[in-house]
């Protein structure tokens, strides 16, 4: 990898954020972006449960946050099953919808059948994650939705059909549960990062090389961080200051916003 993309200074977790009466719930938790939300949301306190397919990283997971204030619970769940992702839902707190999967490939070569997996884990799970928190949220008149999207839910990228269209409905989404939600103390936000550092984002490199038939070292430099003015790649501890900012106690107005963090990628 290049020096372009050495990490940054670690981000300071912000100050005074309690939530030791709340109850979150995180996909993809087991790794990357999810996991840094889980342990943030665990410091501040919250009760998280950890969702992932990965069982054996929710394991690490729960190991790693033994001695943070907020307990983390380990519950594998493959998003599929949309039933038991919305049951699973139920009487949450705090809400991010972070699972999501890629594969680089030309539409006349994309298979169908990965087109509809992703919709299914990063649309279609989304919604019925929402539908199965909201109840308990509109009760108690208050709940936070945070929907991990990316630069790709306002911009596109070619090869990425079912990425681009999945974040692109989960920015539609978003908006809708905001509209709905705002009666009842309920927000719900997207966060829109660039290209992080993250499992997915590695294994993105190698299928982005074999796209457009250039080097790893030359897929970081032009293609993903060509259009970016910060010349690295965004840290998960900072999309999970994001999201924490997010849960906090002075964000009740910011509703139905996409917050990015794409190093001025959407600033052309």
């Amino acid at each position: 990898m290049s020096a372009s993309t050495t990490p940054g200074p670690g981000p300071r977790p912000s100050d005074g954020l309690d939530l030791s009466r709340r109850t979150a719930l995180v996909t993809g938790a087991a790794g990357g972006i999810g996991r840094a939300c889980t342990l943030r949301l665990a410091t501040a306190g919250a009760r998280v449960r950890a969702v992932d397919l990965d069982a054996e990283g929710l394991t690490e997971l729960v190991a790693a946050a033994s001695n943070l204030p907020g307990p983390v619970e380990a519950h594998a769940l493959d998003l599929t099953d949309l039933d038991a992702a919305e049951r699973a839902a139920a009487g949450v707190d705090i809400l991010v919808n972070n699972a999501g999967l890629q594969l680089v490939r030309p539409i006349e070569d994309f298979p169908p059948e990965v087109f509809s997996r992703v919709l299914t884990v990063m649309l279609e799970a989304p919604f019925r994650l929402v539908r199965g928190a909201l109840p308990h949220m509109y009760t108690q008149g208050w709940g936070r939705i945070v929907n991990i999207s990316s630069v790709h839910g306002l911009r596109a990228s070619p090869y990425k059909s079912a990425y681009v269209a999945a974040k692109h409905g989960l920015e539609g989404l978003s908006k809708v549960a905001a509209l709905e939600g705002a009666a009842h103390g309920v927000t719900s936000n997207c966060v829109n990062p660039g290209y992080v550092r993250t499992p997915l984002v590695e294994r993105q490199i190698a299928d982005q090389a074999e796209a457009h038939g250039i080097s790893p070292e030359r897929v970081v430099a032009e293609v993903m961080l060509a259009d970016t003015a910060v010349k690295r790649l965004v840290e998960p501890e900072e999309v999970a200051e994001a999201v924490a900012y997010l849960c906090g106690p002075h964000t009740s107005f910011v509703t139905g916003a996409s917050l990015s963090m794409d190093g001025g990628w959407t600033a052309h």
